[in-house]
């Protein structure tokens, strides 16, 4: 059912500074530059103990992820060290993809066919996102194809330290960035013309809005029910286009970029509104849930996620 958080809910991520993760990644950046990969990884790892010793609410959130996974799929040991070792890897990942050091042509594309097409026939569409794995991928391809043009809708605001690293590394980083708090009608018409002119929209399906009664819809994820965003689906109503699900995945040692065709195009009956909503975010659910237990330490949400609007308690123990 769709419903309204309520502000008594703990912590927002959009209040924790997942920055001052990466706060010495620059200099890790300049070592794997100079020395490589192994030494970067030797280096990183004091590093991350400091941090989950100075962030014991990331380390528990993560440990309690983690125990969600272990119920349907084995967890690594040293479960939450490398989730956050992932993490490390993934936010170098985007700086060398930005810095222009990354190989762009060992990444396997999967159902991207359908996309071609779509492109080819000069429609646009919405590509509905997650924080799992580098979704830097699909922005840093798209460079390599000027007929392609994509919007990524961020909250700047929350990672602006993150977002001007990856601007002196490559000053494209930045160009295809739309800051977006509230969706307004004056942004739904811009977003409109862009996927009008066959352009792609991307947003993240699984972040709850920055706002004080962020609308959402509850869905069965890992066991519990969880809060997600139903904004994607609004939005997707709104633009009467295609839309796709994309998961970037590190695997065996190679990158994987995955688009699913979630809808050829969204409609939310009046009547039925809410039930349509309901069904999409449950959609999306069981296929980030199906990501998460392939490579569950590539899902980078380090706040508690399962929190219930109208309850007091919280996932992670104390």
């Amino acid at each position: 059912m769709e419903r309204c958080m309520s502000q008594a809910a703990p912590r927002h991520w959009a209040a924790i500074n997942e920055v001052s993760f990466v706060a010495g990644m620059r200099l890790l950046f300049w070592i794997f530059r100079v020395l490589g990969r192994w030494p970067f990884r030797v280096m990183l790892y004091p590093v991350l103990c400091w941090y989950l010793l100075a962030a014991p609410r990331a380390r528990r959130v993560s440990g309690a992820y983690l125990r969600r996974v272990s119920a349907f799929a084995p967890v690594p040991r040293l479960g939450v060290l490398r989730h956050f070792a992932a993490f490390a890897e993934s936010i170098l990942d985007k700086m060398l993809l930005w810095g222009g050091l990354f190989d762009t042509r060992s990444v396997t594309l999967h159902g991207v066919d359908s996309v071609n097409a779509m492109l080819a026939r000069g429609q646009g569409g919405l590509l509905v996102c997650s924080h799992f794995g580098n979704l830097e991928l699909s922005r840093v391809l798209s460079l390599d194809r000027p007929d392609v043009k994509i919007t990524v809708l961020v909250h700047t605001r929350h990672a602006q330290a993150f977002n001007r690293m990856l601007a002196r590394l490559n000053p494209a980083s930045a160009l295809n960035l739309m800051q977006v708090t509230d969706m307004d009608a004056a942004m739904a018409m811009q977003l409109s013309e862009r996927v009008s002119r066959g352009e792609l929209v991307v947003i993240a399906g699984d972040r709850v809005p920055v706002s004080d009664q962020p609308r959402v819809a509850m869905a069965d994820f890992l066991g519990s029910p969880a809060p997600f965003p139903v904004g994607p689906y609004i939005l997707a109503g709104v633009l009467q286009c295609p839309v796709y699900l994309i998961f970037p995945l590190q695997r065996d040692g190679g990158s994987e970029l995955h688009f699913e065709l979630f809808s050829e195009g969204l409609r939310l009956p009046r009547k039925a509104r809410e039930a349509a909503l309901q069904d999409c975010v449950q959609r999306y659910s069981a296929r980030l849930q199906h990501y998460c237990l392939q490579a569950p330490l590539q899902w980078f949400n380090f706040y508690d996620f399962w929190h219930l609007p109208k309850l007091d308690t919280s996932d992670a123990p104390g």
